[in-house]
Parts: C-alpha cells; structure tokens; sequence
C-alpha cells in the first residue's frame, strides 16, 4: 500500500513535556485519517525541531518509492529556516494542513501554556512564508481535521498525490507513430520523461501481431463467453468479433508483460492485421489502460493519468474527440466520438457489438462496441507542446443526451455543451490551441486539474462559464510572455 508522510513542525524552545504532546497529538490526527482515507496509509513520521531532523525526514520521504505525498502540520511555532534544506530535498507532493488539535478554544481556562502549545495560526505562517519564499508547489487546506469538508479536500489531494505518483513511472507504448502530417498529436518524447517521468518508446506493430497469432482457441472461446454475458451481440459476422478478441488478448498480454499504463497505434501502420483495434482498444481502456489514436502519446498517457486520478469517484474517464457540431442556434452541441475506440464507460445503455465498413485504413471491416452516452457535468482537457513548455487546456462542459436518434452512425459517442457558449467556449480552446483529442471525465473536475497543473509545474488555461474572449487572450499572451523570459 502507498504511503503518505505526516510529518509535524515544532522546535526544542517548548520542552520535552510540550514535544511529547505535539507527537501524541500528531498521532491522533494521522490515525484518524487513517479511518476516513481508504487506499493509502497516513504514517506519522515524526516532529521535526531543527534543520538535521527536518532533513532527515523530508528525504526519507523522497527517497521512499511507497511514498506518494506528504503532509506537514504546525502545531507549534517552527522557525522556518530550519525547513530550507529539508524542503528542498522534498521532491514529492507536498499538502500544508493548516489545522488544530482542538476544535474549539477553551474560554474559561485558555492560558499561555496552551497558547504556546497550539500555535498553528502562528507557525503555519511562518512555514508558510518559506515554502512560498522557496517556490514549492503546494496544496493549503485550512479547517478543523475532523470536519467532513476537510476531509473531502485531502482525499482529493490524494487523489491527484496518486496520479503524480502514477505518472512518474508511466510506460507508453507507441505501436507505430505519430500520424503523417498531423502535429497537435506530436511532441517532445524526451522531455515528456524529463517532465513528467513518461518513458514512451516505439515497437513494431509486427511485435502485437506475433501475439495476436499465438491466441489459443480456449482463450478465444473464453473471452468470446465474456462478450456474450457483458454486450448485445448485433451481428452475425462472428469471425470479425474473434478478431479484435484475439486483439484484446494480445494487448492485455504485451501490456502485462512490459509493464505498460497506456498505448497509441495508427491505421497507417496495420502491417499483418486483418483489422484496426476497435472492440479491443476499447476493453483496454475499460480495464484503466491509457489510449491515444493516431500515435497521440500525450492523450494516451494523459488517458492513463486521469483515469488513476478517478480511481474510486463515480462518473466515467476517457479518450475522446471532437468531431462535429449541432449549429442550431441557442442549442449547440459538440458530437464527440472516434472511427471507433470511444470507452464503454461512457454507455449509458447496454454496449452493442457490430461490425462495420472503416472507410479508413485499407482493412476489413473492424467489431465495435456501438452505444449512447451519459450525461453529467464534466471536463475536457487535452496536453499540447508549445515548443518550450507543455500546457494543459480544460473546459468545463455539460455532457447531455443526444437530441435525437443516430440509427446510422455505427459508432459509440457521446455529447456535451461547451462554457459559457458554444462560440466563446470553441474559440477560447482553439485560441489556445487546443487538441482535436481530449480526455473526458464525468469523475474529475477543474480543481482536480488545476491541482494536477500546480504540483508539475504545467502551464494551465481553463475555459468555463467566466470566460472572456478578451480577457482570455491577454492571459495567453501574458503565458507567452512570461515562456519567453523564463
């Protein structure tokens, strides 16, 4: 199980008497997040009181792998520049939880002896001052411990603390590459590594082709049992639907066995396969695998990362695009689907399998999942290289139901609105230069995003139901601005 540090400031001005309290109270609090945070376990490291024991516990932290987060309290004055050395050690997602041990004062025998005792407001300033003086990224969340807002704010931290984590050992397999031509799906591979910790590397689709050929037939026949009990078989040509099984299980195997999160591929680069992964991909994105199309490395792994984000949330995370609009005017709506790999996560009826002519590719007609989608509020957010830095672009949309039915369009999709109008809302994305494929997420929301944004140091823009057009583009010239001065 992950771990997140509980590490607690004080100093040696108080006494023994004082420390031991401080560290009775640091264990109450840890345990009792413990009760209310599933998934992790908050372990009460220690109470720093000088530069050698903040050292000493900021880099355990780093240099624990189990260790996704840590969480600092003051619970007394802690001169904070004894922190500098160990903050800059730290290189994990750091949550200031500015908090007490008790909730309430008590009036009628508060003395200097509590007063010295229980000084967060004093000393969280004091820390506070510091990690902002060392431009640490952080998270602050104010509130009494046991209250149920708090404790929702730290279980989204630890949320994204988990993605962060997630992402630092992401492997992305490209099965061929980018699109020819295409250039919002490219970028820096290296410096995707650098950044964020994703290791993306090339394999011949030759290498899911020798898998696909050593499919057993009882593996076939099991997971064919396994589509008969979860989807509506509307189709009579069974061999394309043992096809993309064979798929399935090939990627399921190449990607166990490689230790693999996410993968593109490209109907450019088919070589030895009869059809283009549709069915498959989208089991594979169903079972938490990241997935980019056209040789998109930053959506799959994105895909991969907000989908750990999710982890636990109701609501539905996947690959999307954008692909046509509704002009009716007061009632615009964004069609959002792909050739075929949309994730039954987003069905809001029973999936159907068909199989259908792919006027792209050059192969056999390829099986599909086919369904309607939810409804809810939601983001889209796609990952673009500016060159000189990644940014990240997240829309809060509306997803709603389709107005009327689509009898002929043999793929699964899904519709939303954009904010604050659908003509502000696509200029601002493409204003800023926004991608054709997003991640959709009914589970997260901007915050969860912008979180994510702060703790790697990405470049954020968000379009929602504030947003000015003017406004909007002085602040993306502002970005530019300050890029080029960094």
């Amino acid at each position: 199980m992950k771990k997140v540090y509980f590490i607690t400031g004080s100093q040696d001005l108080y006494g023994e008497e004082v420390l031991l309290q401080v560290a009775e109270d640091s264990k109450t609090i840890a345990s009792y997040l413990n009760e209310k945070i599933d998934g992790v376990e908050i372990v009460y490291k220690s109470t720093v009181r000088d530069e050698a024991s903040c050292v000493e516990a900021c880099a355990c932290a780093t240099n624990d792998d189990d260790c996704i987060a840590v969480i600092t309290w003051m619970h007394t004055f802690s001169p904070a520049k004894m922190w500098i050395k160990g903050l800059q050690f730290l290189k994990k997602p750091l949550l200031h939880l500015h908090t007490q041990a008790n909730e309430k004062l008590p009036y009628d025998e508060i003395d200097m002896d509590f007063m010295n005792l229980n000084q967060t407001a004093h000393g969280g300033r004091e820390y506070g001052f510091m990690v902002t003086r060392l431009g640490v990224k952080r998270e602050v969340i104010v509130g009494y411990y046991k209250h149920e807002d708090v404790i929702e704010r730290i279980k989204k931290f630890l949320d994204v603390a988990r993605a962060v984590d997630f992402s630092k050992n992401l492997k992305v397999a490209m099965f061929g590459s980018n699109m020819r031509e295409v250039s919002v799906t490219d970028g820096d591979r290296v410096e995707s590594q650098i950044k964020y910790g994703w290791n993306v590397n090339y394999y011949g689709i030759g290498d899911l082709v020798a898998l696909v050929n050593a499919v057993t037939d009882k593996e076939l026949e099991d997971k064919m049992a396994e589509y008969a009990s979860l989807y509506e078989m509307n189709t009579t040509d069974l061999d394309a639907v043992k096809e993309q099984a064979k798929y399935e299980i090939a990627l399921d195997k190449f990607m166990k066995d490689g230790g693999f999160g996410a993968y593109t591929d490209t109907f450019q680069d088919l070589h030895g396969m009869k059809q283009l992964p549709g069915l498959a991909t989208q089991r594979m994105m169903a079972k938490g695998y990241g997935f980019g199309a056209e040789g998109d490395y930053k959506t799959s792994a994105l895909n991969a990362i907000l989908v750990e984000m999710a982890k636990g949330r109701s609501g539905s995370t996947g690959f999307m695009e954008d692909y046509t609009y509704d002009f009716t005017k007061g009632e615009e709506v964004v069609l959002g689907s792909h050739m075929l790999e949309v994730s039954p996560d987003f069905a809001s009826n029973k999936p159907k399998i068909e199989v259908h002519h792919l006027g792209i590719g050059g192969k056999e007609p390829p099986a599909r999942l086919v369904f309607d989608g939810v409804e809810g509020d939601g983001v889209a957010v796609c990952m673009i290289d500016m060159g000189n830095r990644f940014r990240l672009i997240c829309a809060s949309i509306e997803l709603v139901k389709q107005p009327k039915p689509m009898p002929k369009l043999p793929v699964a999709r899904i519709m939303w609105k954009l904010k604050p109008d659908h003509a502000t809302g696509a200029a601002a994305w493409i204003y800023a230069g926004g991608a054709h494929h997003t991640v959709v997420s009914t589970a997260l929301t901007v915050d969860d995003i912008r979180l994510f944004a702060k703790l790697t140091d990405t470049e954020l823009v968000v379009i929602d139901e504030n947003t000015k057009l003017d406004e909007f583009q002085d602040k993306l010239d502002m970005l530019d601005l300050l890029a080029k001065l960094k």
